[in-house]
């Protein structure tokens, strides 16, 4: 991790406590940040929906009602946020439930430092692709939503050539086209027009 990006905020999702003080230790060392700790899947979205979290560290094993892979569910489609599963269970039945969830990654117990950094990073990294691809279509539908409201018939006075808005106003064809495409015009005169404004000008003259 770059020594100049901002510390990523890591909620731990453990019901040991000392598996959960001992996760907090290594990722303060990695150079992250601890958003919370909890060991209730009810909690851990709670928190997750309080605190805003970079990344979800989980056990898919927890006490109480609701277990990890349902929290994990519960984060991802209402927060988008990435979940990594941490878990000494690794039985077909687990983790089929937990690969429902659309997690960004596994980390089995016991876990050496490499490959829980790895998986937060590779997960991290996976996340942010995943938003600036998001935010790249949802520019792109924009642009297209723009390029929509151009087709098709336009109320355009046969006069002046001036084009009537939604709103009822009557703008000029470069106002317009900016208005809705965000594009710029860069004015000038055609060699037609020129000579037109030329003759215009002899004959005032005359």
């Amino acid at each position: 991790m770059s020594q100049d990006a901002p510390q990523a905020r890591i909620l731990i999702v453990e019901d040991e406590a000392i598996v959960s003080a001992d996760i907090q230790d290594r990722l303060i060392s990695y150079g992250y940040a601890i958003a919370g700790a909890t060991g209730s899947g009810e909690k851990a979205v709670e928190l997750a929906r309080e605190l805003k979290p970079d990344l979800a560290l989980m056990d898919i094993i927890l006490s109480g009602d609701m277990d990890g892979a349902e929290a994990a569910r519960i984060i991802r489609q209402e927060l988008r946020l990435p979940v990594v599963f941490l878990t000494a269970n690794s039985d077909e039945t687990t983790m089929f439930k937990a690969r429902d969830t659309d997690p960004f990654g596994y980390v089995l117990k016991p876990f050496e430092d490499r490959s829980l950094r790895m998986a937060i990073e590779i997960a991290l990294y996976k996340h942010r692709a995943e938003r600036e691809r998001e935010e790249l279509i949802g520019k792109l539908q924009t642009a297209l939503d723009q390029v929509k409201t151009l087709e098709g018939m336009l109320p355009i006075c046969a006069w002046c050539k001036k084009v009537r808005s939604d709103e009822g106003y009557w703008m000029t064809v470069d106002q317009y086209l900016r208005s809705h495409s965000g594009i710029e015009f860069s004015h000038g005169v055609c060699p037609s027009c020129a000579s037109t404004m030329a003759e215009t000008r002899q004959v005032k003259k005359g």
